[in-house]
């Protein structure tokens, strides 16, 4: 593992994190962040101890389904309304500066 990080609270090292984190801390900071690091993987540890086997994956609480119109083809523009705003044309396609050579 890297330095700084364990599989318990007590041993990590917020100072480390701190740093590679880019943060200043205070002591005070520091050892509040300490001692809500350890709350959090103490409630991490609680969470490991429920059983889900009968649990089915999910990535959504809900179902959730696509609110999509049909995909169906209409009438565009009229080739000659668009090409009317167009500063350079040619042979109904727009021109333009060329940008890479």
């Amino acid at each position: 593992m890297a330095s700084g990080f364990s599989e318990h609270a007590d041993q990590i090292d917020v100072g480390y994190v701190a740093h590679l984190a880019r943060l200043q801390l205070s002591e005070e900071e520091r050892a509040a962040m300490q001692a809500q690091l350890e709350q959090i993987l103490a409630y991490v540890d609680q969470l490991k101890e429920v059983d889900v086997s009968d649990v089915t994956p999910t990535a959504h609480a809900v179902p959730v389904a696509n609110v999509l119109r049909p995909d169906e083809a209409r009438p565009g523009l009229d080739t000659a309304d668009v090409m009317r705003n167009a500063p350079r044309q040619r042979d109904d396609q727009f021109l333009v500066p060329k940008i890479v050579e």
